[in-house]
Protein backbone atom coordinates (compact mmCIF):
# COMPACT_ATOMS: atom_id res chain seq x y z
CA UNK A 1 0.00 0.00 0.00
CA UNK A 2 2.98 1.98 0.60
CA UNK A 3 4.72 1.75 -2.98
CA UNK A 4 1.49 2.27 -4.26
CA UNK A 5 1.04 5.89 -2.25
CA UNK A 6 4.39 6.68 -3.69
CA UNK A 7 3.90 5.92 -7.02
CA UNK A 8 0.70 8.02 -7.02
CA UNK A 9 3.06 10.90 -5.72
CA UNK A 10 5.12 10.72 -8.39
CA UNK A 11 3.16 11.19 -11.00
CA UNK A 12 1.41 14.44 -9.61
CA UNK A 13 4.55 15.51 -8.95
CA UNK A 14 6.60 14.56 -11.76
CA UNK A 15 4.48 16.60 -14.09
CA UNK A 16 5.13 19.92 -12.46
CA UNK A 17 8.88 19.25 -12.06
CA UNK A 18 9.10 18.57 -15.69
CA UNK A 19 7.60 21.69 -16.94
CA UNK A 20 10.12 24.00 -14.75
CA UNK A 21 13.19 25.46 -15.74
CA UNK A 22 16.24 23.36 -14.98
CA UNK A 23 17.86 23.82 -11.30
CA UNK A 24 21.62 25.34 -11.71
CA UNK A 25 24.23 22.93 -10.91
CA UNK A 26 26.68 25.88 -10.46
CA UNK A 27 26.81 29.35 -9.46
CA UNK A 28 25.96 30.82 -12.97
CA UNK A 29 26.78 29.87 -16.59
CA UNK A 30 27.98 32.47 -18.33
CA UNK A 31 27.66 30.86 -21.64
CA UNK A 32 31.27 30.95 -24.33
CA UNK A 33 30.56 32.75 -27.36
CA UNK A 34 33.43 31.17 -28.89
CA UNK A 35 31.60 26.92 -28.10
CA UNK A 36 27.81 28.82 -28.83
CA UNK A 37 25.15 26.66 -30.27
CA UNK A 38 21.75 26.94 -31.72
CA UNK A 39 19.83 29.66 -29.31
CA UNK A 40 16.84 26.88 -28.86
CA UNK A 41 19.48 24.91 -27.09
CA UNK A 42 20.52 27.64 -24.58
CA UNK A 43 18.34 26.19 -21.75
CA UNK A 44 20.54 22.99 -21.36
CA UNK A 45 22.45 22.30 -18.72
CA UNK A 46 25.09 21.07 -20.73
CA UNK A 47 25.72 24.76 -22.37
CA UNK A 48 29.37 25.37 -22.59
CA UNK A 49 30.45 27.98 -19.94
CA UNK A 50 33.18 31.08 -19.71
CA UNK A 51 35.63 30.07 -16.66
CA UNK A 52 34.74 32.30 -13.69
CA UNK A 53 38.38 33.56 -13.52
CA UNK A 54 38.10 35.74 -16.77
CA UNK A 55 34.21 37.10 -15.48
CA UNK A 56 34.16 40.93 -14.28
CA UNK A 57 31.23 42.61 -12.91
CA UNK A 58 30.13 44.40 -16.65
CA UNK A 59 29.11 40.02 -18.03
CA UNK A 60 26.37 40.42 -15.33
CA UNK A 61 25.09 43.51 -16.26
CA UNK A 62 22.75 45.18 -18.78
CA UNK A 63 21.79 48.65 -20.06
CA UNK A 64 19.16 47.75 -23.49
CA UNK A 65 16.33 48.59 -21.14
CA UNK A 66 17.83 52.21 -20.25
CA UNK A 67 15.66 53.42 -23.20
CA UNK A 68 12.13 52.16 -24.79
CA UNK A 69 11.71 49.83 -27.92
CA UNK A 70 10.11 50.72 -31.34
CA UNK A 71 6.74 51.64 -31.40
CA UNK A 72 3.09 50.59 -32.35
CA UNK A 73 1.52 52.49 -34.50
CA UNK A 74 -1.53 50.89 -34.28
CA UNK A 75 -1.45 50.07 -30.26
CA UNK A 76 1.10 52.86 -28.51
CA UNK A 77 2.81 49.49 -27.15
CA UNK A 78 6.72 49.47 -27.15
CA UNK A 79 8.42 46.53 -25.84
CA UNK A 80 12.11 45.04 -25.31
CA UNK A 81 12.03 41.25 -24.20
CA UNK A 82 15.14 40.50 -22.47
CA UNK A 83 16.13 36.62 -22.28
CA UNK A 84 19.40 34.84 -21.67
CA UNK A 85 19.89 35.37 -25.72
CA UNK A 86 19.96 39.22 -25.50
CA UNK A 87 21.51 38.77 -21.58
CA UNK A 88 23.96 35.81 -21.53
CA UNK A 89 24.51 36.19 -17.89
CA UNK A 90 20.71 34.76 -17.17
CA UNK A 91 21.41 31.52 -18.69
CA UNK A 92 21.19 28.98 -15.93
CA UNK A 93 19.25 31.64 -13.46
CA UNK A 94 15.30 30.61 -14.41
CA UNK A 95 14.57 34.53 -14.74
CA UNK A 96 13.56 36.81 -17.80
CA UNK A 97 12.77 40.35 -17.50
CA UNK A 98 11.38 43.19 -19.90
CA UNK A 99 10.97 46.62 -20.64
CA UNK A 100 6.72 47.88 -21.27
CA UNK A 101 6.16 51.26 -22.33
CA UNK A 102 2.66 53.12 -23.07
CA UNK A 103 2.41 56.16 -25.09
CA UNK A 104 0.19 58.30 -23.36
CA UNK A 105 -2.70 58.70 -25.99
CA UNK A 106 -4.14 55.35 -24.64
CA UNK A 107 -1.52 53.06 -25.16
CA UNK A 108 -1.99 49.26 -25.09
CA UNK A 109 -0.13 46.23 -24.37
CA UNK A 110 -2.70 44.00 -25.93
CA UNK A 111 -4.21 40.46 -24.73
CA UNK A 112 -1.64 38.24 -24.18
CA UNK A 113 -0.64 34.77 -21.98
CA UNK A 114 2.81 33.74 -21.20
CA UNK A 115 2.78 29.94 -21.12
CA UNK A 116 6.24 29.14 -19.14
CA UNK A 117 5.87 31.81 -16.48
CA UNK A 118 3.95 34.27 -14.07
CA UNK A 119 4.76 37.83 -14.52
CA UNK A 120 5.69 40.52 -11.93
CA UNK A 121 4.51 43.98 -13.53
CA UNK A 122 6.07 46.70 -11.59
CA UNK A 123 4.64 50.38 -12.84
CA UNK A 124 7.98 52.97 -13.18
CA UNK A 125 6.01 55.45 -14.27
CA UNK A 126 3.06 56.86 -14.75
CA UNK A 127 -0.79 55.08 -14.25
CA UNK A 128 -1.94 52.01 -15.95
CA UNK A 129 -4.83 50.12 -16.19
CA UNK A 130 -3.72 46.41 -15.66
CA UNK A 131 -5.28 42.75 -15.47
CA UNK A 132 -6.36 39.61 -16.38
CA UNK A 133 -8.24 36.84 -16.76
CA UNK A 134 -8.74 33.57 -14.82
CA UNK A 135 -9.83 30.22 -16.29
CA UNK A 136 -13.39 30.65 -14.77
CA UNK A 137 -13.94 33.89 -17.12
CA UNK A 138 -13.13 36.28 -13.89
CA UNK A 139 -10.87 40.03 -14.50
CA UNK A 140 -8.63 41.26 -11.63
CA UNK A 141 -8.07 44.52 -12.64
CA UNK A 142 -7.21 48.06 -11.54
CA UNK A 143 -5.67 51.07 -11.85
CA UNK A 144 -1.67 50.93 -11.05
CA UNK A 145 0.14 54.14 -9.70
CA UNK A 146 4.07 54.17 -9.85
CA UNK A 147 5.68 52.13 -7.83
CA UNK A 148 3.19 49.82 -7.67
CA UNK A 149 3.68 45.83 -8.76
CA UNK A 150 0.84 42.82 -9.89
CA UNK A 151 1.01 39.57 -10.40
CA UNK A 152 0.10 37.97 -13.66
CA UNK A 153 0.27 34.40 -13.01
CA UNK A 154 0.80 31.84 -15.65
CA UNK A 155 -1.18 31.16 -18.82
CA UNK A 156 -3.63 33.56 -17.36
CA UNK A 157 -4.33 36.03 -20.21
CA UNK A 158 -3.45 40.34 -19.33
CA UNK A 159 -2.93 43.25 -20.63
CA UNK A 160 -2.13 46.85 -19.81
CA UNK A 161 -3.10 49.89 -20.80
CA UNK A 162 -2.46 53.80 -20.03
CA UNK A 163 -4.55 55.34 -17.58
CA UNK A 164 -2.56 58.75 -17.73
CA UNK A 165 -1.88 61.70 -19.39
CA UNK A 166 1.73 61.06 -19.68
CA UNK A 167 3.76 58.29 -21.32
CA UNK A 168 3.93 54.97 -18.50
CA UNK A 169 6.57 52.42 -18.31
CA UNK A 170 6.12 48.86 -16.85
CA UNK A 171 8.82 46.75 -15.88
CA UNK A 172 8.59 43.08 -15.74
CA UNK A 173 10.27 40.02 -14.66
CA UNK A 174 9.64 36.08 -15.47
CA UNK A 175 10.32 32.80 -13.49
CA UNK A 176 11.79 31.08 -16.74
CA UNK A 177 14.31 32.10 -19.08
CA UNK A 178 11.71 31.61 -22.11
CA UNK A 179 8.45 32.38 -20.51
CA UNK A 180 6.97 32.31 -24.33
CA UNK A 181 4.31 35.05 -25.43
CA UNK A 182 1.08 34.49 -27.38
CA UNK A 183 -0.65 37.46 -28.29
CA UNK A 184 -4.10 37.21 -28.48
CA UNK A 185 -5.46 38.96 -31.70
CA UNK A 186 -2.71 38.52 -33.65
CA UNK A 187 -2.76 34.56 -32.95
CA UNK A 188 -6.51 34.17 -33.51
CA UNK A 189 -6.54 36.38 -36.65
CA UNK A 190 -3.35 36.50 -38.02
CA UNK A 191 -1.90 32.48 -38.24
CA UNK A 192 -4.52 31.17 -40.64
CA UNK A 193 -7.04 29.55 -38.69
CA UNK A 194 -10.20 28.97 -41.42
CA UNK A 195 -12.45 31.63 -42.13
CA UNK A 196 -15.64 29.56 -41.11
CA UNK A 197 -14.27 29.10 -37.69
CA UNK A 198 -13.65 32.37 -37.10
CA UNK A 199 -16.90 33.63 -38.34
CA UNK A 200 -18.62 31.43 -35.94
CA UNK A 201 -16.76 31.92 -33.26
CA UNK A 202 -17.21 35.61 -33.12
CA UNK A 203 -20.18 36.28 -34.82
CA UNK A 204 -17.77 38.18 -37.40
CA UNK A 205 -19.17 38.70 -41.28
CA UNK A 206 -16.68 37.84 -44.11
CA UNK A 207 -16.07 41.83 -44.32
CA UNK A 208 -15.24 42.00 -40.85
CA UNK A 209 -13.66 39.52 -40.98
CA UNK A 210 -11.16 40.44 -43.52
CA UNK A 211 -10.49 43.98 -41.67
CA UNK A 212 -8.97 41.77 -38.50
CA UNK A 213 -6.64 39.90 -40.58
CA UNK A 214 -5.48 42.93 -42.54
CA UNK A 215 -4.44 44.82 -39.64
CA UNK A 216 -3.30 41.88 -37.47
CA UNK A 217 -1.14 39.99 -40.61
CA UNK A 218 -1.73 37.93 -43.81
CA UNK A 219 -2.34 34.18 -43.06
CA UNK A 220 0.81 32.12 -43.07
CA UNK A 221 1.55 30.49 -46.22
CA UNK A 222 2.41 26.90 -44.48
CA UNK A 223 0.04 25.15 -41.46
CA UNK A 224 1.09 22.75 -39.15
CA UNK A 225 -2.74 21.79 -40.12
CA UNK A 226 -3.86 18.19 -41.26
CA UNK A 227 -5.50 18.28 -45.13
CA UNK A 228 -8.60 16.30 -45.06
Amino acid sequence: MAAHHLLLLLAALLPAAATADPDAVQDFCVPDAGRSRPVELALLPSYPCRSPANLTASDFTFSGVRSAGNFSADTGFAGVSVTPAQFPALHTLGMSFARADLSAAGGVNPPHYHPRATETALVLAGRVYAGFVDSGGRIFAKVLEKGEVMVFPRGMVHFQMNAGDEPATVYGSFNSENPGIVRIPATVFGSGIKDGVLERAFGLTPAELRRLEKRFGPPKTKTAEMED
